[in-house]
């Protein structure tokens, strides 16, 4: 049966209208031959609405009692018996009353939904359970019926009944929504004309943003990439530099000159990771564009212009900021810059602004130099190998005489500047290659002491060097860069191996985590910060660390590097300015962190749900005992009593006795299982708490016997037994329970053994009998409540004996454990704690050992 489709009348105060088109869309459908009924409506004595009833079929209303009063609700058993074409049901946000079906009336609006019927209803805009706040701020008044937004977003149709609040007001006065005597009331509180503009202003935009929705969804079933100008939406292309905050609020200003503009900040970093972008800068940015009421988003892209297109025209926008190129005209002959090629390429349905700053052919700043990963000293001594050392090879080579020829020169310089690429780089190793061929031509080709080289073959045996020392440095510097990143990437992926072995074994939580974080990165001050939405104030879910001056870390703007992890989600670290590349594993490191605080969350769900299922279980058991087990004694104590209180029969004084040997028996027994069923909920609820005294067993344990037939146990505790540390009370119960069920599946002339013994600073009570026992996959599972093994009959009792005397030896710090009786039968070992300070026990054994 296909699902039925909802149309809502949305307003923005009582008294727009919104029942009236209502009534009038059902006068309408009535006339086109529609089956349309009124489920529940209610004119508030309005005139104009009550006559637009007439003529509609209305479903009787369902009458309810609530203290004294009658009440009248829509009677939603009737109108899915009538099942119509389409029902009206007035007042979405409505309470039921108690006793009712559902409720909350969308609630009944939702069955009739699930029947195939078509409904209409209406709602305020100040009953959007989200905007309950705002409401609450703008009037005063808190609403107390509010409505979940989903229900109304997922409405197939919304119709917002809009009104001025000047026309309003005038309907107020001329008593067209409250009475008389209420009007004035009304005028001067709620529906003052402030009150009124803004709730208008809150209906519009979320109507606003419900159309928008629908656009987006329309142009990604239809596949439209171009924009559709619907709304100013201003995409501002931030660079991680100074002049992004002139460009926010540039945007802002362009934004305020049109209502409903949105201005959303995008960065666009890397896919590698390697951005010169200030952590630090970008977060000042983002802190700037949501207190003027945009967003800001992180992108990743390698292409920047490509990348910031594609989001532009994903997010529908309008409008393109960009700064002014911050490159000197030098830099240039690399290309035409970020902003000439999305001016560009951006098509007639986007519009690009250049905005000018103070930043402006300032240079937009090298890249850190590579070589500056390798160390200052390693720079140092690669300079002085390739700029001094060719000089000192000079002097060397001058002072000794005919020289080992130019050749071997040229080699000799060749090798400094191979020893300058290894040690310092590229740029010492071409400074050296340069330094060596002045020194060659100087000194070693005639003419000797000029630059002046005569002989053609030495000027080609210059620029060869010239060329062989540019490529061997430039090999070199290439090889040693791809050495350094393998060995880092190795590391990495070894953090990162060891990180997602240990998270997905489950054996990091997530303060250790962050403490991993802060040890790997070298940071004071780790934490993971989250919050429910964009205007709640952050929470810290984890830190590691101490706090930076003392100051906790509240926000990630306060962090010297912060990693977003989501939307509502961010990993803060404090202590020193990350590059880039180290970037790329604290992602890593965030994703991680994440997962953990959400597993963690999921694992005490998870434990709360079974405790739950278990209370479930437990309550469905116990109502099987009440229904059963505990009836049964009842009915016997209720029949004894019936027959001794019969006049029509004379009952002999034996006939009496054994009717009240029954009620006795019935009590007891009721007695027991009550007993038990009291102890299990103690032990369920963790309310038991034992009074730990020092005591010898066989004070204990013989009046544990007493609900047993006499001669059904035999017992035996030596004397010589240390005194256990135990509460008596709890004691006694459990080896009572123990006993008792030894006795009942013991078969009959065959006594069950109550013996104990010593054993080092435990001491065990054994109950051993010879019934049937209980194969090895069940003797864990017997110990649960409610259970009963095998063909017990329904009369044994409710199955909790054993759990609660588990439940009481734990309680005392002991065990209680199944065992097979050797011959037969099953024994349950209690193992109690020795009293401290009692010299252990040890068990006799014999001087020697023989096999």
């Amino acid at each position: 049966m296909a699902r039925g489709k909802l149309r809502i009348y949305l307003g923005a105060a009582p008294g727009v209208g919104k029942t009236y088109s209502m009534l009038s869309e059902a006068h309408r459908r009535v006339e086109r031959g529609t089956d349309a009924v009124v489920a529940f409506v209610e004119h508030h004595g309005r005139p104009r609405t009550e006559v637009m009833l007439h003529g509609l079929e209305q479903i009787q209303r369902r009458e309810l009692e609530y203290r004294g009063t009658v009440f009248t609700e829509m009677d939603v058993d009737a109108v899915l018996e009538r099942k119509p074409a389409v029902a009206l049901v007035d007042e979405l946000a409505h309470t039921n009353v108690p006793g009712s079906r559902n409720g909350k009336r969308w609630q009944d609006i939702e069955e009739l939904l699930e029947a195939g019927v078509d409904v209409i209803s209406t709602v305020n805009i100040q009953h959007l359970e989200s905007l309950g706040d705002v409401v609450d701020s703008i009037t005063g008044v808190r609403q107390r019926e509010t409505v979940p937004d989903e229900i109304v977003r997922r409405a197939d149709q919304i119709e917002l009944v809009d009104m001025s609040p000047q026309a309003i007001r005038r309907r107020m006065a001329h008593g067209n929504i409250y009475q008389p005597d209420k009007v004035d009331a009304a005028l001067s509180n709620y529906f003052r004309p402030g009150n009124l503009t803004a709730l208008r202003e809150l209906a519009l935009l979320w109507v606003a943003d419900r159309v928008d929705e629908y656009l987006q969804e329309y142009r990604a079933e239809h596949s439209i990439r171009s924009t559709w100008q619907a709304r100013e939406r201003i995409v501002v292309g931030l660079t991680g530099g100074p002049e992004g905050r002139t460009l926010i609020r540039r945007a802002a200003r362009m934004a305020a000159k049109g209502s409903g503009s949105e201005v959303l900040a995008v960065y666009i970093a890397r896919s590698d990771g390697l951005t010169s972008a200030s952590p630090k800068e970008l977060a000042v940015q983002r802190t700037l564009v949501e207190d003027l009421g945009g967003t800001f988003h992180h992108v990743i892209g390698d292409d920047i212009p490509s990348a910031l297109l594609e989001f532009a025209r994903g997010v529908n926008a309008t409008q393109i900021v960009l700064g002014s190129s911050r490159r000197k005209a030098w830099q240039y002959i690399f290309g035409p810059g970020v902003g000439a090629t999305v001016a560009r390429d951006s098509g007639p349905d986007l519009d690009v602004h250049i905005v000018t700053h103070e930043e402006v052919a300032k240079g937009r700043g090298l890249p850190v130099a590579r070589g500056a990963r390798l160390g200052r000293a390693r720079i140092i001594a690669g300079w002085l190998v390739g700029v001094v050392g060719p000089a000192l090879l000079s002097l060397l080579l001058t002072s000794i005489a005919n020289g080992p020829g130019l050749a071997n020169d040229v080699l000799l310089f060749l090798f400094l500047t191979v020893a300058a690429a290894l040690l310092g780089g590229q740029l010492p190793a071409l400074a050296s290659a340069a330094v060596g061929s002045l020194l060659l031509n100087f000194y070693f080709t005639p003419p000797t002491h000029t630059l002046t080289v005569s002989d053609p073959k030495n000027i080609v045996a210059i620029v060869i060097f010239f060329a062989v020392a540019v490529a061997v440095a430039s090999v070199v510097d290439l090889a040693a860069r791809r050495t350094q990143q393998a060995a880092r990437l190795r590391a990495e992926s070894e953090i990162l191996s060891f990180l997602a072995g240990s998270v997905l074994r489950g054996e990091t939580t997530l303060n250790a985590l962050l403490e991993r974080v802060r040890e790997t990165f070298g940071m004071d001050t780790v934490a993971l910060l989250e919050r429910t939405s964009d205007v709640d104030p952050w929470t810290c879910a984890g830190r590691a660390g101490g706090t930076e001056a003392g100051k906790p870390l509240l926000r990630p703007e306060d962090a010297d590097v912060d990693m977003p992890v989501g939307d509502h989600m961010a990993l803060a670290l404090t202590g020193r300015v990350l590059p880039a590349e180290d970037r790329r594993v604290l992602a890593a490191f965030a994703a991680q962190a994440a997962v953990v605080l959400d597993r963690q969350r999921l694992v005490g769900e998870a434990e709360r749900a079974r405790e739950l299922a278990e209370g479930n279980r437990i309550r469905t058991a116990l109502l099987a005992a009440v229904s059963h087990d505990l009836r049964t004694p009842l009915a016997s104590i209720k029949a004894s009593v019936t027959s001794l209180r019969s006049d029509d029969v004379a009952w002999s004084e034996e006939d009496e006795a054994e009717l009240l040997a029954g009620i006795e028996a019935g009590a007891d027994r009721l007695d027991h299982l009550v007993g038990n069923l009291l102890d299990m909920s103690r032990l369920q609820t963790g309310t038991v708490t034992p009074l730990i005294r020092e005591i010898d067993l066989d004070e204990v344990v013989p009046m544990a016997l007493g609900g047993v037939p006499e001669g059904s146990v035999t017992l035996d505790i030596p004397e010589e037994l240390p005194i256990v540390a135990v509460d008596p009370g709890l004691l006694e119960r459990s080896v009572a329970n123990l006993v008792e069920n030894a006795v009942k599946y013991s078969p009959d002339g065959e006594s069950v053994l109550v013996a104990a013994s010593a054993l080092g600073d435990r001491v065990e009570l054994r109950i051993a009998d010879r019934g049937p026992g209980v194969p090895d996959s069940a003797k864990d599972r017997i110990f649960e409540p409610f259970q009963r093994y095998g063909d017990a009959p329904r009369g044994a009792g409710v199955g909790l004996g054993l759990a609660v005397a588990r439940g009481f030896a734990e309680a005392m710090g002991g065990t209680l454990a199944a065992e097979d009786t050797p011959g037969g039968g099953m024994t349950m070992v209690l193992t109690l704690r020795a009293a401290p300070g009692r010299p252990p026990v040890r068990p006799d054994l014999p001087a020697q050992a023989t096999t």
